[in-house]
C-alpha cells in the first residue's frame, strides 16, 4: 500500500504535497510522487525537458523527505488522469492526493485533470484547498472537522468506513449533512403533503433527521453520536452541501461517488463539490467499502410484519419476533382498505396482539401494533411503512386467505421483495 500525490510543481501542488507527505509519515506508507510529462511535449523537446522534469522531482523529493516520510519520485508520460489511475491501480495505492483546479480553469475545471480522476479512481481521492487543517490534524495538533454527505447507498457506506479509519490517525469532529427534497420524501414516507407547496412538516423533518442519524449510529464514538443536519433542499444536492459544509466550518467535505458518466454526471454530487467547495474535498468510490469478510454482522432490531389473520400470515408474526434481540422492537402490522374508524381500529389492534407468541412477549421483545389503511395499493402502503418506521428487516408470508381486496400477502410478499431495498424474509406455509 502506498499514498500517490500527483504533482505539476504548482504553488498549489506543493501545499497537497506536504501534505502528502505528513499522511504518509503518519500512516508509515510510502508516498510516490507523480509528475506526468505530455507526450507531444516530450516529443517536442526531448531529453531536456525529461531532465528538467526530473530536476523539480528530486528536489520536491528532498524536500518532503524531510518531514520524516519515505519519498518515491515517479515521472510518467501520457494523459495524466490514466496515468495517474494506472499508478494507483499498479501500486495499490489507499489514496491519491493532488491539489484542487485553479480558480481561472476553464467551465470551472469540467473534464480536467482532477474531474476525470474523480469518476475514475477505484481508491479515494483527496483534492486539498487549504492543507493547514489537515496537515494540523496529521501533526496531533488538532482534531479534524469533517463533514459527511448522507444517502441511502453503497458509495455512502464506503465513505463513512474511510471516515471511521481516519480516527486511527488522529482526532476527528464529524457531522453528516443530509440534503433532500420533500416532494420525494413526503410520499416515500407515505406522509400527507402540507397545504403550501415546499411547507416542511415536522412529521417529514423528525422523520429525516431520524433516518439521518441512524445512517451516522456506526460513526458514534464513546457513547457519543455524531451530530446530523437534514436540509432541504431544490435543485442540485452538491451545491447545497457545499454551502452546509462551509457554514459548519469544516475541514475536509467527505463524498461517495457512484462513477456517474455523460449525463449522469449533471446530478453527480462528487462531480459538483470537487468543483465547487472552498474547502478539502474526498472522493470516496463504492469500492472502498468493506468486503463481505470484512462487514458488520446486521442486527435486526426493528422489524415489520405484516398479517391478515390467515394461518400464515400469523405464522410470520412470530418469525418476525424471532429475528429480534431482547429489547428489540415487532411492528405488528394489518391493512385494511379504505378508512378506519375508531371502534374498528381498537378491536383489530386487539386482534394483533391476540397473534403474538406468549414466549416474545416473555422474552423482552416490545410488540408495537397499528392498523394501516390504503387506498388502492396494500404494497405501497407497506413499503411506505417500512420506511417511515426504519425498520432493519420486513416478514411477510407468502399468502393470504382473506380475498383479494384485503390480502396483505400472497403475490403481495413478491411485490415488496421488487419494490424495498431492505432484507425481507418470506415464510412459506407447512406443507401438507
Amino acid at each position: 500500500m502506498s499514498i500517490i500525490c500527483a504533482t505539476n510543481f504548482s504553488d498549489a501542488a506543493l501545499r497537497a504535497s506536504a501534505l502528502a507527505a505528513e499522511l504518509a509519515r503518519k500512516t508509515g506508507e510510502p508516498l510516490r510522487l507523480v509528475h506526468v510529462l505530455n507526450p507531444n511535449s516530450a516529443r517536442a523537446f526531448g531529453r531536456a525537458l525529461t531532465d528538467a522534469a526530473e530536476a523539480a522531482l528530486a528536489d520536491q523529493t528532498k524536500r518532503l523527505e524531510k518531514s520524516g516520510a519515505k519519498v518515491e519520485r515517479v515521472l510518467l508520460t501520457g494523459e495524466p488522469a490514466e496515468a495517474v489511475e494506472a499508478a494507483a491501480r499498479e501500486q495499490k495505492a489507499s489514496l491519491v492526493v493532488t491539489a484542487a483546479p485553479s480558480d481561472e480553469a476553464p467551465f470551472l475545471s469540467v473534464g480536467g485533470t482532477v474531474d476525470r480522476l474523480a469518476q475514475a479512481l477505484t481508491v479515494p481521492l483527496l483534492v486539498v484547498r487549504d492543507a493547514a487543517p489537515l496537515e494540523a490534524w496529521a501533526r496531533g495538533e488538532r482534531p479534524l472537522k469533517v463533514m459527511l454527505g448522507v444517502d441511502r447507498s453503497l458509495p455512502f457506506e464506503a465513505a463513512r468506513e474511510w471516515v471511521k479509519g481516519l480516527r486511527r490517525w488522529g482526532a476527528v469532529e464529524v457531522v453528516g449533512a443530509r440534503v433532500y427534497w420533500p416532494e420525494e420524501e413526503y410520499p416515500r414516507l407515505g406522509l400527507p403533503l402540507p397545504p403550501a407547496f415546499g411547507d416542511i412538516t415536522a412529521e417529514l423533518r423528525q422523520a429525516v433527521e431520524q433516518e439521518t442519524a441512524a445512517l451516522m449510529a456506526p460513526l458514534a464514538s464513546g457513547g457519543q453520536a455524531p451530530r446530523v443536519v437534514a436540509h432541504a433542499g431544490v435543485g442540485r444536492i452538491a451545491d447545497h452541501l457545499v454551502d452546509l459544509a462551509a457554514r459548519e466550518g469544516a475541514d475536509l467535505l467527505v463524498v461517495g461517488t457512484h462513477h456517474r458518466r455523460a449525463l449522469g454526471r449533471l446530478w453527480s454530487v462528487s462531480h459538483h463539490a470537487v468543483r465547487l467547495a472552498r474547502m478539502s474535498v474526498a472522493c470516496v468510490p463504492s469500492m472502498v467499502a468493506p468486503s463481505v469478510a470484512d462487514v458488520t454482522l446486521p442486527v435486526f432490531r426493528e422489524v415489520l410484519v405484516a398479517t391478515d389473520f390467515s394461518e400464515t400470515g400469523n405464522r410470520a408474526v412470530a418469525h418476525a419476533c424471532g429475528l429480534v434481540p431482547e429489547g428489540g422492537t415487532v411492528h405488528l402490522v394489518h391493512v385494511l382498505e379504505g378508512r378506519v374508524k375508531p371502534e374498528q381500529e381498537a378491536e383489530l389492534k386487539q386482534q394483533l396482539l391476540a397473534v403474538v407468541p406468549k414466549a416474545a412477549q416473555a422474552g423482552g421483545r416490545r410488540v408495537q401494533v397499528e392498523v394501516l389503511a390504503h387506498g388502492r395499493d396494500v404494497v405501497t402502503t407497506l413499503v411506505q411503512a417500512a420506511e417511515r418506521l426504519r425498520v432493519d428487516a420486513l416478514v411477510m408470508g407468502t399468502h393470504g386467505r382473506s380475498g383479494l381486496k384485503r390480502a396483505v400477502l400472497g403475490s403481495v410478499a413478491q411485490e415488496v421483495l421488487l419494490r424495498t431495498d431492505r432484507p425481507v424474509l418470506v415464510v412459506r406455509p407447512p406443507r401438507g
